[in-house]
């Protein structure tokens, strides 16, 4: 497979999770606040505030807003063509992707991807938000969940749909932890809390909420909200899969289907930083977890998430050539490729 072609189905697997992810999120934080409307404006801003920190943009919110205040928070993370990661551009991304290897995906998906994608840049889209933000969302959930069905259903499962797997889990767990921190600043920095509020378990909720993991949570834990008990959930569970242990045991076995080595050895970093990502979750405990502090464990998992994106993108995205033999023959297939999807779109 071209590198170029692994690269637009691993990115836009990515950018269809970011979407859904950052629906969810700013869905559950608006139907959170309609449960506190005694709120003043100084406290709104500590529940919008993390969540912008949660998403990693914060930097670039600053710089355009003064405060995160509930409407500025949530037009940067939804409808601002300026923020690389917001829920508009994450899906224009993923139908840009999806457009370059237009030959390597079926009809279906997309139809679907594109139905999504002019849905969120017409003005229907403006006047449903208005209407109902909720009602807003669940079309980009529901649309994104469907698109995921549709690779599942029918993608054929090779070497592509291996890398749009790797995409789809390395991005969930990334927003998985920090989603998860949200909550870190009502958590000692080290240690277990006692007892928690009653608005802070209406709180910790919400990050299970976030996560699409309310009702899998009661089915084992029923109503009772505690952030260890939240934390093991969505850290170590191997059957929740939006857990982020569940999502690099996934991302493993994507990496090691690409490459064709088996458990126990490695063939590159990616590999190599997974499996003992892997094995650190897999052989954790909650206590220990909160005995470093949960917002540093949170801290060093997402810096291994990136340093597994960075990895792969050096295995296998990024080539260096040892003769100009090689790299002549990787621009004709690359033009071969570029040729066979203009007669496809004629």
């Amino acid at each position: 497979m071209l590198s170029r072609v692994a690269n637009s189905l691993y990115w836009m697997s990515r950018y269809i999770e970011r979407a859904e992810n950052i629906a969810r999120i700013v869905d559950v934080n608006l139907q959170l606040l309609l449960d506190m409307r005694s709120l003043d404006e100084k406290q709104l801003i500590a529940y919008w505030k993390p969540i912008v920190i949660a998403t990693g943009d914060e930097e670039a919110f600053f710089k355009a807003h003064p405060h995160a205040t509930g409407a500025a928070v949530t037009e940067f993370l939804v409808f601002d063509k300026e923020n690389p990661n917001s829920l508009i551009q994450s899906i224009c991304q993923a139908r840009e992707n999806a457009r370059m290897v237009r030959d390597q995906i079926t009809l279906e998906l997309w139809e679907e991807l594109n139905r999504l994608y002019l849905f969120v840049r017409s003005p229907q889209a403006r006047e449903v938000w208005r209407r109902s933000a909720t009602e807003f969302f669940q079309e980009v959930k529901s649309s994104s969940l469907h698109i995921i069905g549709i690779i599942n259903a029918t993608l054929i499962h090779n070497e592509g749909w291996w890398f749009v797997q790797a995409g789809q889990f390395l991005e969930r767990a990334d927003k998985t932890t920090r989603i998860l921190d949200v909550r870190h600043e009502s958590l000692p920095e080290r240690g277990l809390p006692q007892s928690i509020s009653p608005d802070e378990a209406l709180g910790w909720s919400a990050v299970l909420r976030s996560c699409s993991a309310w009702d899998a949570y009661k089915s084992i834990n029923s109503a009772d909200v505690h952030p260890r008990r939240v934390a093991e959930f969505l850290l170590l569970s191997d059957h929740f899969p939006r857990s982020v242990r569940f999502c690099v045991n996934e991302l493993n076995r994507a990496l090691r289907r690409i490459s064709g080595v088996a458990e126990g050895r490695f063939s590159n970093d990616a590999e190599k930083l997974t499996g003992r990502f892997l094995a650190e979750l897999q052989f954790s405990s909650i206590e220990e977890i909160f005995d470093v502090g949960l917002h540093k464990y949170l801290d060093d998992a997402q810096l291994k998430l990136i340093n597994i994106g960075d990895a792969l993108f050096r295995a296998y995205i990024f080539q260096s050539f040892d003769n100009p033999d090689e790299f002549h023959m990787v621009q004709q297939e690359e033009q071969q490729q570029q040729l066979k999807s203009l007669i496809i779109h004629r």
